[in-house]
C-alpha cells in the first residue's frame, strides 16, 4: 500500500477522485491551494509520482520550487514540507504547536533538508502548513 491513496504510476489522479477519497477535508485541500497561491505567485502546481511506495503526491510550487507536498489519503491528507537548517530553525519562532516543532527537530538533516509530513484533518492544520511554507519561503 502506497503513502498516497492513489498508487496507479500510468496516470494521476482526476479531481473527482480525490475528492471522493478527500472527503470533508476537499474544502481544506481546496482553501490550503487557494491561499498558497494568493501568498506565493506566480503560483504553480503539479501531481508527482515518485515511487510505488509513495504514489502520486501534488506539487504546490512558486516557480520551480516546490513550497508544499499534499499527499491524499482516506478522508484526510497529508503537508509535506522539506525545510533548510535556516527555516528549521526560524520556525521555532512563528508560533508553530510543539507536535510540529518535534517533527522539525527529529526529523534527520539531508543536504536539502529536514522533510516532516502531518495530516490535515481541521482548518487549524491548514494554517500551520502557512506558517511552514511562510519560513521556508523567507529562507
Amino acid at each position: 500500500m502506497a503513502l498516497s491513496a492513489f498508487d496507479d504510476r500510468t496516470r494521476p489522479p482526476e479531481e473527482a477522485e480525490v475528492r471522493a477519497t478527500l472527503g470533508s477535508t476537499w474544502s481544506l485541500w481546496q482553501d490550503l491551494r487557494r491561499r498558497i497561491a494568493a501568498d506565493f505567485p506566480p503560483p504553480a502546481d503539479e501531481w508527482g509520482f515518485a515511487t510505488k511506495a509513495t504514489g502520486w503526491g501534488f506539487r504546490l510550487k512558486r516557480k520551480d520550487r516546490v513550497v508544499l507536498y499534499l499527499i491524499p489519503q482516506a478522508g484526510h491528507f497529508l503537508v509535506g514540507v522539506v525545510l533548510g537548517e535556516k527555516a528549521a530553525r526560524a520556525a521555532h519562532e512563528c508560533g508553530l504547536p510543539d507536535h510540529i516543532l518535534e517533527l522539525i527537530d527529529s526529523a534527520r538533516a539531508y543536504a536539502e533538508g529536514r522533510g516532516i509530513r502531518f495530516p490535515v484533518t481541521t482548518p487549524g492544520d491548514v494554517d500551520v502548513a502557512l506558517k511552514l511554507a511562510a519560513v521556508k519561503m523567507a529562507k
